[in-house]
């Protein structure tokens, strides 16, 4: 009887058809709200990518699958905060090699108006922006996604949006912000 997986492969697990399914559907999702987390497409592979190993390794202990989007979404979150958290403290290493150019990208003008605004942010402000007015997670959600209250959650959204609107300008109006009059 022939063997489910090749020498090359390893042994397959029970779970990896059910998360084959799950990152078909959804890895486009997870990598577009890295993207908004960061602002640059290399980086946001990198933490959908990590978020979804995670999400594999946790797989078998997933009891409730009704709930992987939400999950997956704090994976995401959580990666990006600590890799902010931890670049702090990294130093930069000079060498005489050019540094990479970035892919040109083909973004429209407000996409790009867009992230260079959420770009200014801070961390913690942007995540709270992307959950709530990207993602349309609601305050209680985006605070369970954070791990914090949802007066933190409103606090930093108002924070964020008044600097948005200081870096916006007038063309802070015309953004379709779910919710907003």
């Amino acid at each position: 009887m022939p063997s489910r997986s090749s020498p090359a492969s390893g042994p397959s697990s029970p779970w990896d058809g059910e998360f084959a399914r799950y990152f078909g559907e959804r890895a486009h999702s997870l990598r577009s709200t890295a993207y908004l987390l960061c602002g640059d497409w290399h980086r946001a592979e990198d933490l959908a990518q990590a978020a979804l190993l995670k999400l594999y390794l946790a797989w078998p202990r997933l009891a409730r699958h009704d709930a992987l989007d939400a999950y997956a979404r704090k994976i995401v979150l959580r990666t990006f905060l600590a890799e902010n958290r931890r670049s702090r403290w990294k130093r930069e290493r000079l060498t005489d090699a050019p540094p990479d150019v970035p892919a040109p990208a083909a973004e429209t003008e407000h996409d790009q108006l867009i992230q260079q605004a959420l770009a200014a942010l801070a961390p913690r402000q942007r995540a709270v922006l992307v959950l709530r007015y990207f993602e349309d997670l609601s305050v209680e959600e985006t605070a369970a996604a954070l791990g914090c209250r949802t007066g933190t959650v409103k606090s930093q959204a108002a924070r964020g949006l008044a600097t948005l609107r200081t870096r916006l300008g007038p063309h802070f109006e015309a953004l379709p912000v779910p919710g907003r009059r």
